[in-house]
């Protein structure tokens, strides 16, 4: 009779064989023995999950290209061995530096074996506790470093950005007496070749094979060409293959292909196809990727007429062309200007029944437009919608500036309507040719119903007006551009950013008298800003209304804002041209404390004042000629600091000097340095009175005088 079951009230006691275990179905519970009483568990029954159908509108296309962010990686120092984890844990526990706690915690162990040394090392990040720990290794009793021991340290000096230092374990492991070997010197060429550091792979390469007589074999050979002609050093990577050649190895097809790609980024094209002539006859012929890659070179580099020769060379090869061969190619020629050519190819793939990318379309439309084939760009577009495709905003934006070129202004509307109607979201771009075309040609009243719709779409009117004038500024200048502003003003559609605009245009072509009663006009119907105030403090002194342009600054400055470097620039040199030299250079100062890059003939006016610290005009010439020698100009505000800091720092003899200097080099007219001259007297006068005046306050001497009807003293 089978031993019953134990009630679950009556606890067995658990020992070895009587112990629970969780239930599962591949391990039942043994109960009462070893063998017997086994319980099996019926396996739970899932519920019925139903899912959802599919829909298209409930699909996200972007949720595989955002895929949700994996869990951070376990560190490395988890799957260390247990002797390997109490040296880290020695390093840890002392701030990770190199002190007698850690030589004393090590010492706790019988030896440290390379092995353990490479094992500690891999995970090291600190280069100069790495290479203490890896020095102390090699001073144990009988100890030698292997192979894995220096490559760790290598690695782990790589990985702190001690690449130098790394360079020489070649050196170290000599002197160790264990000469290093081709894989040493292999991995330092693949550390410096994927930080794209050439020179250092070339160095490398040259300690390898002349230093310690290491041929390398056909791979790291290839290795270091590659290294060399990615970061353009040709004539270093055609050297090395000299080397190659002399070692008597024999190319691999991806030797040659390495030379024939660093030929082409070289633009020696002759050389080039002279190396595919020695593939063919030698090894085989290149395929279509090896050629595709070779026209995506040469376009990059802009070389087309080269382009056209590896192509024939392509196809003298019988090389079949693929679409992604021939969509480099016609993009190419496209972007290049040889649009022609690049639609008989276009023709030609056609023909051969492959599917036409519509980049291919967009970029041809794109040429054909810029070269005025809009006709062309349409045939094309047609063609475009009978192969399945959808226009995108790109083509229609070129279309519709193709139009407005040829003045076809109502079709140009009409294709972007419907842009409109085919669902795209119509911007700037799309709206330009035709605002540009409507205010050229003064049709005003469309102007304005353009300015509607796009009101409708959602565009931001007054930032798109801003752009358009700023288009039209610079196409047709500032006329054009405040008449068609006179029409807008009519319907509220004024900014501060096109009066900006406007001010600024006016002001470059000489029309300061109409930038100001534009300012005028902006004035009393908003707040001008900091722009609108630095564009008129330009045009007022210009006008010679210095005090006027000081107010314009103060304004700036109340509304916590920076003036501009041009700004800036042209209120020092009139404060110099009217005499007020210590205004100016305090101007320059706050210039050089506010803006990030100040004018380069501030920085000098300072260098100069310094310069007039030790009263020796030779000194401050040194310094003119090293600021002409920049390409700086003299004005005014270099004058002035001379005469500013002669007169607080030297003498008005050593100032003279200066200015007869300029003179006999003719930098200074002959009126001109009496103009200064005078300028540097009366401002020397000016600062004296300054010194008495302030002395007479300080002795209380002031009062006195007036007491005594002194009327030279202001009141």
């Amino acid at each position: 009779m089978p031993p019953q079951v134990p009630q679950p009230n009556k606890p067995n006691n658990f020992y070895f064989f009587y112990g629970h275990r969780k239930p599962s179905q591949n391990r039942p519970t043994v109960r009462g023995g070893l063998f017997s009483n086994r319980q099996t568990l019926t396996p739970s029954s899932k519920p019925n999950l139903k899912t959802k159908p599919f829909n298209i509108k409930d699909w996200d296309p972007h949720f595989l290209s955002n895929p949700s962010p994996r869990s951070s990686p376990p560190s490395p120092t988890l799957r260390l061995s247990p002797i390997a984890r109490f040296i880290v844990d020695a390093f840890r526990k002392n701030d990770n530096k190199w002190c007698p706690n850690v030589v004393a915690e090590l010492k706790k162990l019988r030896r440290v074996t390379p092995n353990l040394v490479a094992e500690v090392l891999k995970v090291q990040t600190n280069h100069a506790l790495a290479s203490k720990f890896f020095h102390w290794a090699n001073n144990q009793k009988g100890y030698h470093h292997n192979f894995a021991s220096y490559n760790a340290l290598a690695y782990c000096l790589n990985r702190s950005h001690q690449f130098r230092a790394a360079d020489q374990l070649p050196e170290l492991m000599d002197s160790h007496g264990r000469p290093p070997s081709e894989k040493q010197f292999e991995i330092l060429i693949r550390m410096h070749s994927d930080a794209n550091r050439g020179l250092r792979v070339y160095y490398v390469y040259d300690k390898m094979r002349n230093k310690f007589g290491v041929k390398p074999r056909v791979f790291l050979y290839n290795r270091v060409m590659d290294a060399l002609f990615k970061t353009g050093h040709l004539d270093l990577g055609l050297s090395v293959y000299d080397d190659f050649k002399e070692d008597g190895l024999v190319e691999e097809s991806v030797t040659f292909m390495l030379l024939v790609k660093g030929l082409c980024k070289g633009g020696r094209i002759d050389e080039m196809l002279e190396v595919l002539g020695r593939m063919r006859e030698s090894l085989c012929k290149p395929d279509v990727f090896a050629y595709t890659a070779l026209v995506r070179i040469l376009v990059r580099a802009g070389d087309l007429d080269a382009c056209l020769r590896v192509w024939e060379e392509m196809k003298r090869d019988g090389v079949v062309v693929d679409p992604k061969a021939y969509a480099t190619m016609i993009v190419g020629l496209a972007k290049g200007g040889r649009v022609q050519e690049g639609y008989e190819l276009f023709k030609e793939m056609k023909s051969k029944g492959f599917l036409v990318d519509r980049v291919i379309y967009g970029k041809l439309v794109e040429a054909f437009v810029a070269g005025g084939k809009v006709g062309l760009a349409f045939d094309l577009l047609k063609d475009l919608v009978s192969s399945g495709y959808t226009a995108d905003l790109e083509i229609y934006n070129c279309l519709i500036e193709g139009l407005c070129n040829l003045k076809k202004l109502q079709k140009a509307y009409k294709l972007f309507q419907v842009t409109v109607g085919e669902g795209l979201e119509p911007d700037f771009l799309t709206v330009k040719p035709l605002l540009v075309a409507y205010a050229e040609a003064n049709r005003m009243e469309e102007f304005c119903k353009l300015l509607e719709k796009m009101q409708k779409l959602g565009f931001p009117v007054l930032a798109d007006l801003s752009k358009f004038f700023s288009v039209l500024v610079e196409k047709n200048g500032p006329t054009m551009a405040v008449e068609a502003f006179a029409h807008l003003k009519e319907k509220g559609h004024v900014s501060v950013e096109i009066y900006n605009i406007l001010t600024d245009s006016l002001y470059k072509i000489g029309e300061e008298k109409k930038a100001l009663s534009l300012f005028d006009e902006m004035k009393s119907m908003m707040e001008p800003d900091s722009i609108t105030y630095s564009i008129v403090i330009q045009c007022l002194v210009d006008l010679g209304e210095i005090q006027e342009a000081c107010v314009c600054h103060n304004k700036i400055i109340e509304m916590s804002c920076i003036p501009s470097v041009a700004a800036y620039r042209s209120l020092a040199k009139g404060l110099c041209k009217i005499g007020e030299i210590d205004e100016a250079m305090m101007l320059v100062r706050d210039c050089l404390g506010s803006v990030s890059d100040g004018p380069m003939e501030f920085k000098y006016s300072l260098t100069i004042i310094h310069a007039c610290k030790s009263n020796d005009a030779e000194k401050v010439i040194g310094v003119l000629n090293e600021m002409m020698e920049q390409g700086c100009s003299l004005d005014n505000v270099i004058y002035s600091a001379i005469i500013s800091g002669m007169c607080k720092h030297g003498t008005i003899e050593e100032a003279r000097k200066v200015f007869s200097n300029l003179r006999e080099r003719n930098y200074l007219t002959e009126s001109d340095t009496i103009v200064y001259e005078e300028l540097l007297i009366d401002h020397t006068k000016r600062k004296t009175a300054d010194l008495v005046l302030l002395s007479l306050k300080f002795f209380g001497l002031e009062s006195k005088l007036k007491a005594k009807g002194s009327k030279l003293l202001p009141g």
